[in-house]
């Protein structure tokens, strides 16, 4: 019998993994959201550089970095240095103390979900044909606003108002809090505290 020659070529491709982050805090990422596919590439190119500019939440929370501020002049320079530094982490912590209040509060979170599913359906109706109120051609913006002043007796009636000024208040004193006792410098100019210790020495 004769031997039989079967020339195999072509690449093989492996599957892509995931590569881990070293923090391990990957469940504190923001999900990947495609809202240019629906129509709000604005909206897409903001949150995508929201995302870009997170901090490592390693660092966001390492508490050696936690110390007091040695005065009331670099107290208010910290605070403008952290919140620039950490504006992205701040608002991941704001979404966050929203999303528990409204799990926290099944009759705010069923109101939101409404809210949103009549805004959902009346974009895509509206998509189709333009609504019209007394001959005249809705914008979509104004089509949203219209549902949620509809929808304000009901916010009011589920407790809204006061779970808002909840979730201001307790962003505002927990990013205060951290932009407040932060050592931003000990990140930015690491060895500026040690320098500083020495020259005291010395002194």
């Amino acid at each position: 019998m004769a031997d039989v020659e079967i020339e195999v070529a072509g690449d093989i491709q492996t599957p892509q993994q995931k590569q881990k982050s070293a923090t391990g805090l990957d469940f504190l990422q923001l999900p990947q959201l495609r809202l240019n596919n629906i129509g709000y590439p604005q909206a897409h190119e903001w949150i995508e550089h929201r995302k870009a500019n997170i901090r490592p939440w390693s660092v966001f929370i390492n508490t050696s970095n936690i110390r007091p501020p040695p005065s009331f002049p670099r107290l208010s320079k910290r605070i403008v240095r952290n919140i620039e530094y950490f504006q992205s982490n701040y608002l991941f912590v704001f979404v966050g103390l929203v999303i528990y209040c409204l799990v926290t509060s099944p009759l705010l979170l069923l109101a939101v979900t409404a809210s949103l599913g009549t805004c959902y359906k009346v974009s895509q109706r509206h998509a189709k044909q333009e609504l019209m109120v007394l001959n005249h051609k809705l914008t979509l913006a104004q089509v949203y606003s219209l549902v949620g002043i509809c929808s304000l007796p009901v916010f009011y009636l589920v407790g809204a108002g006061a779970a808002l000024f909840w979730v201001f208040g307790v962003s505002w004193f927990l990013i205060t809090l951290h932009a407040a006792f932060y050592n931003i410098d000990s990140v930015l100019c690491p060895g500026e505290d040690e320098l500083n210790s020495l020259v005291m020495q010395e002194v």
